[in-house]
């Protein structure tokens, strides 16, 4: 009985060190170190309009107005409701994902029929998160004429500040180009 104690008491000690150390001291220093070296990031990267939270850089925001660039559909219900973060996990023939694939070109036909360039396929489905808040440049490129029309803007000086936004591979060589959807209407709102 004495000899099983004795395999016992180590054991039982390293799982009380270990999860004291692994389980509360680490995790609490990884978050500090974080909140001093990287504050915005380690919040959200939240962003403010006269001291209201209005939104994150890293969730799209439903943008259904002409006037606005459109982000990519969300998959959550609410949309882009990051509680809810997930793909539609449907299949590339399921009716569900056509319909909303249709309903969106129909949606992007009526606000522009005078637009006859093939739609990005990022203005038509969802991204695996339900969230993304960046489109591509293409995606960017096929609003132009739209915004530029509802905002009564040219549309090279549109295509400039789309430019303006479009952020590069990250480190060079991880991702695509993309745009900010939000970061870009802010821009155009003039905020």
């Amino acid at each position: 009985m004495k000899t099983t104690l004795n395999h016992f008491r180590p054991t039982l000690v390293f799982l009380a060190l270990f999860s004291l150390l692994f389980g509360g001291v680490y995790p609490a220093l990884c978050t500090t170190i974080i909140q001093e070296l990287f504050p915005a990031q380690a919040q959200g990267s939240l962003i403010e309009k006269d001291g209201k939270v209005i939104g994150s850089e890293l969730i799209g925001q439903n943008f259904s107005d002409p006037k606005y660039f459109w982000g990519r559909l969300s998959a959550t219900t609410p949309p882009y409701n990051a509680v809810s973060s997930s793909g539609s996990n449907l299949a590339p023939e399921n009716p569900t994902l056509l319909n909303a694939v249709k309903a969106r070109l129909e949606a992007l036909k009526v606000t522009d029929p005078k637009n006859q360039a093939p739609v990005p396929v990022d203005l038509v489905t969802a991204s695996g998160s339900g969230l993304d808040p960046h489109i591509s440049p293409a995606a960017a490129e096929y609003q132009i004429p739209r915004v530029a029309r509802a905002r009564h803007m040219d549309e090279e000086r549109m295509r400039a500040l789309v430019l303006k936004y479009t952020e590069e591979r990250q480190w060079g060589v991880l991702g695509e180009p993309r745009v900010n959807v939000l970061a870009l209407n802010r821009a155009l709102d003039g905020k």
